[in-house]
């Protein structure tokens, strides 16, 4: 591969897939010191030479979520003190992104405000996957990749060969993304009647379309407490589907998620490395498969390392998928 000029950082926050990412392009990470002040400020600093090049610094905004972003945001200056001549923040999780618009009075729309830190900082571009909205593309003033794990889910999933499929939408909000596994796997489509009775109350109404001996297949970009995707497990099940799998891009698992999940009558949970997953908490779901984006996200830094397009990654004769 083309590479020359080319330097690739990992943060704290996800070293594992910054490693395979380096793998596949190969190259070896780039040696910084990365560590806490004693008084809890965060340090770094650059153990190589990074004047002209084009740099680029692998680090998911996941939990601990200011913690890691206080990190990509100094990284970032460091890099800009020191004369790279580009700068893309690499944001496999984009974190504060469900904080895209003002829902209710006097809250914040604090995905715009990371968008702004990330390029006060001095960042030139940012690659994402999966933005909880995509819209939130368009909260930046630098270009914005937003990669999609779907290509790498479907493969995993046509590879089972799951028979008698039916893609559920466990909301109407998620139709789309249902709908594009539907087209991809070719089962068919069906969405759960959810509503919301309160701010904390969800109350799930029944499945539009026929489940009844079917392998049911849900789709999200991420599970956050795992209560939706884990109810609409169970109603999928009452009204007599033959098997449950689920698959998500982003595993935050959070509160009673790992939890839930362990105990939710679903055969498979299937979620990708964009955020790591502790060995604990694998183990307590026990049915929990990780699929790897290292290769997808190599592929995206070293087209945009070339000038070359990244959208074609996503296409099929000409159609974006």
């Amino acid at each position: 591969m083309a590479t020359s000029n080319l330097k690739i950082f990992g943060g704290r926050a996800n070293p594992e897939l910054a490693k395979k990412i380096g793998d596949y392009l190969g190259l070896p990470l780039g040696q910084i010191v990365a560590e806490p002040f004693p008084d809890g400020e965060t340090r770094i600093k650059l153990e190589e030479d990074v004047r002209g090049r084009d740099v680029f610094y692998i680090q998911p905004t996941c939990s601990p979520v200011n913690e890691s972003l206080m990190e990509l945001l100094v990284f970032i200056d460091c890099a800009r003190r020191a004369s790279a001549e580009r700068i893309t923040a690499v944001m496999p999780y984009f974190g504060y992104a469900r904080q895209d618009r003002k829902d209710e009075g006097r809250v914040p729309i604090t995905a715009k405000l990371v968008a702004n830190l990330i390029a006060t900082a001095g960042a030139d571009r940012v690659l994402t996957m999966d933005l909880h909205a995509a819209q939130i593309q368009g909260f930046f003033d630098i270009p914005v990749d937003n990669l999609c794990a779907e290509p790498v889910l479907s493969r995993y999933f046509s590879e089972r060969k799951l028979e008698n499929l039916v893609l559920v939408s466990p909301d109407t909000g998620n139709a789309k993304t249902a709908r594009k596994y539907a087209e991809r796997l070719g089962g068919d489509l069906a969405i759960i009647d959810k509503r919301r009775t309160s701010g904390k109350e969800v109350r799930f109404g029944r499945v539009i379309g026929d489940v009844d001996g079917r392998t049911v297949l849900m789709m999200d970009d991420m599970i956050s407490t795992a209560g939706t995707i884990c109810q609409a497990a169970e109603l999928c099940r009452d009204q007599g589907a033959k098997a449950v799998c689920v698959g998500a891009t982003h595993a935050v698992l959070v509160g009673p998620a790992v939890e839930r999940l362990a105990k939710a009558p679903i055969d498979e949970v299937v979620v990708t490395d964009t955020i790591p997953v502790s060995p604990e908490k694998a183990q307590t779901i026990g049915k929990l498969t990780v699929l790897t984006v290292s290769a997808l996200m190599g592929e995206a830094i070293y087209r945009i390392h070339n000038d070359e397009s990244v959208s074609s990654l996503f296409q099929i004769n000409g159609q974006r998928v």
